[in-house]
């Protein structure tokens, strides 16, 4: 997928993304922040960050910035912001394989299930790196491809089917500890024979 292609499909989401997802995703975002480590007066950046189903999540003592590209799904992520009142969020349109933050900006970044949709995972993780402080918790939500010859095979060839509904289904975590050099902490997942893991990595840059 291109960036244009993944405008277009999750501007075609945006009204109905909640309605399938917020109930999957919202627990298990929840999960993955209570273990990233935000302290009082943290800056994080959440890179795709959608409708917004995760910003009532995080404390309300840290400051949060939220970007993603699709300008209908910020939109929605408004919204929730108004509701909520939180005024610690800041919401921007930006693409997070070129965040035009400076060096160190944030203590955390976050990514709920945004590295399988991005055209270039890679890119956006090395993103996540230069504009996180060195040794601060980059926290990464996502279906990863089996580790089983058979399920992989399987997720591989089905992968151009997903990549038409948006989103890839043949990333590994390989991927995030080798190409992107990430020093995992801890893999977990919500219950064991969830599709959806939850990653801590500290950013060893």
């Amino acid at each position: 997928m291109n960036r244009e292609q993944v405008r277009t499909i999750y501007s075609q989401y945006s009204s109905v993304y909640d309605l399938f997802f917020s109930h999957f995703f919202s627990p298990r975002i929840k999960l993955g922040l209570e273990r990233s480590d935000i302290q009082k007066g943290d800056r994080v950046l959440e890179v795709g960050v959608g409708t917004g189903i995760s910003l009532g999540l995080y404390p309300e003592s840290c400051t949060v910035v939220g970007v993603d590209v699709t300008r209908k799904m910020l939109e929605k992520a408004q919204e929730k912001k108004a509701a909520m009142q939180l005024d610690n969020v800041h919401l921007l349109e930006m693409d997070g394989e070129n965040l035009t933050f400076a060096d160190d900006s944030f203590d955390h970044s976050v990514a709920a299930f945004v590295v399988t949709v991005v055209p270039n995972p890679e890119k956006m993780v090395a993103e996540m790196k230069r504009v996180t402080k060195k040794n601060g918790n980059i926290v990464i939500l996502n279906h990863f491809c089996s580790n089983n010859g058979l399920l992989l095979k399987l997720e591989k060839l089905f992968s151009p089917l997903c990549e038409r509904w948006g989103w890839r289904s043949d990333v590994s975590t390989n991927l995030l500890s080798n190409h992107c050099s990430l020093h995992i902490k801890e893999i977990f997942k919500k219950t064991r024979l969830d599709p959806w893991s939850i990653i801590i990595a500290t950013n060893n840059k």
